[in-house]
This record gives structure tokens, sequence and C-alpha cells, in this order.
């Protein structure tokens, strides 16, 4: 064997290690956790998809289509609408979805996020078409339960489940958004003047009340004063009652002691006050001139 052959030899050998190193390449597929492969061998699908981990397929007698498991979210740009009453809309919104037969989201349809794109739109634009403006703007909720629903029903045949569908943004006509800032507006104005009858009525009432609780206040007092005014009347009328009585007494005690000459010496004084005034007229008791008898008989005694 010369060297001509010895060299044409080696890069054969060496071309054919390196196919064979790409074809092993080639079928040993790295599959994550949220992936798995629908393998076509072929053209038949197998019945369970391949993942996760290490998947050995046969280059050339095997196809791949990887299908991601993780929930997927996908944004239906702004799309006019007619509401019930004629009213065009403008609405955009979020739809999640996530796949849960493999095999049947590749074999059912052909481009599943167009397709599924397309369905949301028509779906929109039903389900707006059946509900009155201002059911719309009132019922957000509501009508993503109701998208959500019909987008399932369609995309479950294809091995998807939608998840969830958000509204993010309804734009109403001109119009109607002027109506709407008229009427917003309003009821401001409204709830403002009922918020300040309602502290005028309230403050009205707390005045009557503090008016009601002083006159109360007063009248208490009143009667306090009077009764401790009358308390203390009676206690002076007993004061003065007893200390009249007391006085008596003493002037009781002190006329058992006053004799005959003592009275008449007495009338004898008043007499002399009588007769210093200016007075023309003096009267004399009956008693004065047996008194002056008795005074001047115990003198003549003596």
């Amino acid at each position: 064997m010369n060297a001509a052959t010895g060299g044409t030899l080696f890069c054969l050998v060496g071309a054919v290690l390196i196919v064979g190193l790409i074809i092993v390449w080639s079928a040993i597929k790295i599959v994550p956790e949220y992936q798995r492969l629908v393998v076509f061998r072929l053209g038949r699908v197998l019945q369970q998809p391949k993942g996760p981990g290490i998947v050995l397929i046969f280059p050339g007698i095997d196809t791949v289509k990887w299908v991601d498991l993780r929930e997927q979210i996908r944004e239906v740009p702004h799309q006019v609408s007619i509401t019930k009453d004629n009213a065009p809309i403008s609405i955009d919104f979020l739809w999640y979805y996530k796949i849960l037969d493999p095999a049947m989201s590749v074999l059912q349809v052909g481009n599943f996020e167009l397709s599924a794109a397309g369905i949301a739109a028509t779906t929109l634009r039903a389900v707006i078409g059946g509900i009155p403006l201002d059911d719309v703007l009132s019922e957000r909720e509501h009508i993503n339960n109701m998208l959500r629903t019909r987008l399932d029903e369609v995309t479950e045949r294809w091995g998807v489940k939608v998840t969830n569908v958000e509204i993010r943004e309804i734009i109403p006509p001109r119009e109607v958004q002027e109506a709407m800032n008229r009427q917003m507006t309003a009821e401001r104005v409204r709830r403002a003047l009922v918020t300040e009858s309602l502290g005028d009525q309230e403050a009205a009432k707390n005045r009557a009340e503090g008016t009601k609780q002083a006159a109360i206040l007063t009248a208490d007092g009143e009667k306090q004063s009077n009764i401790l005014r009358a308390e203390g009347e009676k206690q002076a009328q007993a004061l003065r009652a007893e200390g009249f009585a007391v006085a008596l007494e003493a002037i009781f005690n002190a006329a058992k002691s006053v004799d005959q000459k003592t009275m008449t010496l007495q009338y004898f004084e008043t007499l002399k006050s009588i007769g210093s005034s200016s007075s023309t007229k003096f009267i004399f008791p009956m008693e004065f001139t047996s008194m002056l008898d008795n005074f001047l008989g115990k003198d003549s005694k003596k």
C-alpha cells in the first residue's frame, strides 16, 4: 500500500467518523422538564410524547415537533367591535393558555397560535355584539368569563386549555367619552350636594341636641339652686325661730325678777322720752295712776 492510498483511506475513515458523530449527535435530544417531543416515525406519530431527559431518535426516519407545556400569554391587539346598541368600541385583551395534549396540539391544527388569535378576535366580536355598551363598560369580569368559556370550547379539541382572559383596555367613541365625563361630573356634584346637605342636617341636629342639653342642664341647675335656697331658707327660719325661742326664754327669765317699782320707773323713763319730743299730745296708760299709787304708797311706808 503506497502513501497515496494510505492517505485516502485515512481521510475516508475520518469522514465516516465525522458523519457518525453527526448522526449520533442528531439522534440524541435533551428535552427540558417543561417541553415534550412529538415524534413522527416514517410519518406516523408515536403514541406517547418523548421527554423529559435524554431522548434517542433515528435520524432520517424520525421527525420531531417541540411542544412547550408552560402556560403561555398572548395579546390580541385592539379590535373594533359593535355593541348590541350599535356603538363602536375598541378592545384589546390578553389570553392565557396551556397545552395539555402535545400530540393533539400538533395533529389537530396547523398553526395553533395563529388559529387561536383569529378565533379570539371573532369570539370577542360575537360576545360584544350581544351586550349593550353600558354593560360592556361595567361588566368586564362577566365578559372575561364569556370569552374564556367560548375560547376554551374551541381550543379543547386541540388539546389546549384556555386558563384566563383579561380585557386590558376598552376605548368607547369620543361622544360616549364626553357624555361619560359629563355624567361623572354631574354625579360628583350630586354627591357633593348630598354630602353638604347631610353635613348641614347633622350640624343642625347637633346644635338642637346641644341646645336641649343646655336647657336641661340649666333647668337642673335652677332646680338644684331652688332646692338649696329653700333648704337654706328652711334652716334660716329654724335658726330664727330658735333664736326667738331663746330670746323669749331669756325675757321670761328676766321678767321673773322684775318688781313693781322697776316697772314704774320704766314707765317714768318712757314718759320722760315722750315729754322731750315735740308732740303736743300725751297718752297715759290707764294703769299709770294705780302704778303711781303703788309707787308712792310703797315709799310712804318706808
